[in-house]
């Protein structure tokens, strides 16, 4: 049987149960007073499926209050399919895809899309590494910088956008849009992440040598002379989730407004992070997305929405 049979992917009602036993496992909790003892559900034929009213407010409210799916006139089921199809698919799916599978318009799927990786964009963490751990660090440049055209036979990546991503072996991925690649912008990334007590695997750009000497180990790898591996020193498993993300942006979003890169950045490393080799499988995936829908509500104002963004 396939997983989208699920009944909370067609039914309404059972989307709502679903969501909000993810939300709020414990029993409803009302988003403008925070009460949790005095909630009833409210019922008849005119009242709105999952409408609750808060007896210390005094006010209604549902799960969607205060999280990604407010204000939207998108089915709730409808939603949870997107949620599930962005989870499930490896290299990511194209608001013109969601669009023609869910029925959609094109401009809904693309808001809807940005909302969902709203929800996978992580909030507070711990230190990445530790004592005899493995780090990795290393950039990848894509697309171009908004506003900047590429001088005539011009070399470098000057006019490119820069992600810097951060690995520890066997574990997590964090990646950040950073205006250049310079010390300036990635040492405070480094200094905010990475437990010095590792040992850090990086190629040989210049700004890592003086980065490596607050470490315990520190080694790089010259790609420029063809070497790749080095006994346990290598960037390798950051390249096997560049090569993920490059195909997912060049082969199925084709195009990404520098204003945005950090929300396709969310959707990558949420994959990486949730994959199946630590025990993740899809279901659980868009289970784990749900998670972070609260307090993450995404204003179609916010998004910068322009006609060139929706083309993907």
């Amino acid at each position: 049987m396939s997983a989208l049979s699920a009944a909370h992917f067609h039914d309404e009602a059972a989307a709502y149960a679903w969501v909000e036993a993810h939300v709020w496992p414990n029993g409803p909790v009302c988003p403008k007073c925070g009460a949790g003892d005095r909630i009833g559900k409210m019922g008849g034929k005119s009242t709105r499926i999952g409408t609750y009213k808060c007896y210390a407010c005094r006010k209604p409210f549902t799960v969607k209050v205060n999280t990604i799916f407010e204000d939207s006139h998108v089915a709730l089921h409808i939603w949870l399919q997107a949620i599930y199809l962005m989870c499930s698919s490896k290299k990511g799916v194209s608001s013109n895809q969601l669009h023609r599978t869910l029925g959609v318009t094109l401009k809904t799927a693309w808001f809807m899309s940005h909302r969902i990786r709203e929800a996978m964009r992580s909030g507070g963490f711990t230190m990445m590494g530790g004592e005899g751990a493995i780090l990795e660090a290393d950039e990848t440049f894509i697309g171009k910088k908004d506003g900047v055209v590429k001088p005539k036979n011009a070399r470098g990546y000057a006019h490119k956008q820069v992600a810097l991503s951060l690995v520890e072996r066997g574990g997590e991925v964090r990646s950040f849009c950073i205006g250049k690649a310079d010390t300036a912008n990635i040492k405070p990334i480094i200094d905010a992440n990475l437990a010095k007590e590792s040992r850090l695997m990086t190629d040989q750009a210049g700004y890592y040598i003086a980065l490596g000497k607050e470490f315990a180990g520190h080694e790089s790898v010259d790609h420029s002379k063809e070497e790749w591996v080095r006994g346990d020193c290598y960037t390798n498993t950051l390249e096997g989730y560049f090569s993920i993300f490059k195909r997912g942006m060049k082969g199925v979003y084709q195009h990404c407004a520098e204003r945005h890169l950090h929300r396709y950045l969310a959707e990558f490393d949420f994959r990486y992070n949730n994959r199946i080799r630590l025990g993740v499988d899809d279901a659980a995936r868009a289970s784990k997305a749900i998670l972070g829908i609260k307090g993450k509500r995404l204003m179609y104002r916010d998004s910068s929405l322009d006609a060139e963004s929706v083309i993907n």
